[in-house]
């Protein structure tokens, strides 16, 4: 563990979730690159969490040293081997026991930030134990949220205002709707709320929280949100992936560059979410009446434990002589395409998405419009957001269900038909802006947390 005494030593703890900790790390990336800083950035989470970003990092020599990776143990339970210290394939019923093996945490804590000295502690949005534990050592901490402005806003303005409508009318939706949206805020882990747990996280931020969005596309939502925790909010741009050359992204982009310009839509759920086999099948049946080529990343519930092949077990999920109708314009691959690098290639006209957040925002930098087809937490809140940037089209349900007709209606519409011109226009827009505006809003980041630290 290098010590760096010349630097200014921030140490991050992000939520035990993949979507979560490769935020902070391009964060930690922007933060360490930054002309106006010298910043050595210590990324805190279970080996299972790391062990991914080791690789990324051995591989990026322009972080080699400035970015370093703090393993934190959980305490030893037989619920939660170390493969399950992490959000990614937990077992549902496992939360609680991730979540309350996290808080147990807090003395491993203590005692890293004790050796690592640091100026600055940033955290994510369910561990106040963080925030505690830096007030009690007299170092300044910030909470940064991975999830939208208007997301934030919604869950705060729903909790502590159940019976009024959300004020921005776009993401007003009926009581029913919020309270499927809100109910995560509700469930308990270790006797303490989500919640409980958020308002905390807030509430012992410095004078400001940092959020991963773009003034662009939520600006009157950050207002809002600001005005409701009466902290000043602060964007901190799209934190977009750059893509790497990979060998194993050979096959990919060939296939890709066989393809006619803006014409293949990208299919991901995100790494969290597995399909029912309805579901699939009219994902399939949709893309193949589309008559649109594709990529499409198929995840499957507990596929880490089943020895049968990949081509087997999609041969078994998908619809009988899927396949080889559609053969000549589709790839499908099982668990994993390299996302970033995929949407940034000029073949690609669509991404047919769950709407998570850091998977909108990456499509938006891209310029690739999407097909929206949220599935639970905050992804319906995100979709609405997509429309009402006019920077996609949400596939709407029939009876809480997708359908087939549906989806190849509107893929149809945003990749190829002169319907969709207005929102293949409008992400490209987007997209110019979030390029010409550089790292505006990280070296803004950069020089509040200067004051922060320095003030400290």
């Amino acid at each position: 563990m290098d010590l760096k005494q010349d630097f200014h030593r921030i140490l991050m703890l992000p939520w035990l979730a993949h979507g979560h900790v490769s935020p902070f790390l391009e964060l930690a990336k922007k933060l360490t690159s930054s002309r106006n800083s010298n910043f050595q950035v210590y990324l805190c989470s279970t080996p299972v969490n790391l062990t991914p970003i080791r690789e990324i990092l051995a591989d990026n020599n322009n972080h080699l040293g400035s970015i370093q990776c703090i393993d934190i143990h959980l305490p030893t339970n037989s619920e939660l081997p170390p493969e399950y210290q992490t959000t990614k394939n937990l077992p549902p019923h496992l939360m609680p026991v991730l979540k309350t093996a996290f808080d147990e945490a807090k003395g491993c804590f203590l005692r890293i930030l004790r050796k690592l000295k640091p100026h600055l502690v940033v955290y994510d949005f369910l561990q106040p134990f963080a925030p505690s534990v830096a007030q009690e050592e007299r170092i300044p901490s910030v909470l940064f949220l991975n999830c939208a402005a208007s997301t934030n806003a919604f869950l705060v303005h729903c909790t502590e205002h159940p019976d009024l409508d959300y004020p921005i009318p776009e993401l007003n939706f009926s009581k029913n709707t919020r309270w499927e949206i809100v109910k995560f805020m509700y469930d308990v882990s270790n006797g303490v709320t989500n919640k409980e747990r958020y308002l905390e996280c807030i509430e012992k931020s410095s004078s400001f929280v940092l959020v991963k969005t773009l003034n662009e596309i939520e600006q009157k939502h950050i207002d809002y949100f600001s005005k409701l925790v009466e902290k000043e909010v602060i964007p901190v741009g799209p934190l977009v992936q750059e893509p790497k050359d990979k060998s194993s992204d050979l096959a990919f982009m060939e296939w890709l560059s066989k393809r006619d310009f803006s014409s293949v839509v990208f299919v991901s759920f995100g790494s969290e979410y597995f399909l029912s086999k309805e579901e699939i099948e009219e994902i399939a049946y949709g893309l193949e009446i589309s008559m649109v080529s594709f990529i499409w990343v198929v995840r499957f519930h507990g596929r880490e434990n089943v020895s049968s092949s990949s081509s087997a077990i999609l041969h078994e999920i998908l619809p009988e002589g899927f396949q080889e109708r559609v053969a000549e314009r589709g790839m499908v691959v099982e668990d994993w395409a390299p996302q970033a690098k995929i949407l940034s290639h000029p073949s690609i006209g669509g991404f047919v998405s769950h709407c998570g957040w850091s998977s909108t925002l990456e499509s938006i930098a891209f310029g690739v419009p999407i097909i929206a087809m949220p599935m639970q937490l905050d992804q319906p809140l995100n979709a609405r957001l997509v429309v009402e940037s006019g920077v996609g089209i949400e596939v709407q349900r029939e009876n809480g269900k997708f359908r087939k007709e549906e989806i190849a209606r509107v893929i149809k519409e945003v990749v190829v038909q002169e319907e969709g011109k207005d929102v293949r226009k409008k992400v490209q827009e987007l997209s110019s802006k979030i390029k010409e505006k550089g790292d505006q809003e990280i070296d803004h980041v950069v020089k509040r947390l200067l004051q922060l630290v320095i003030k400290e």
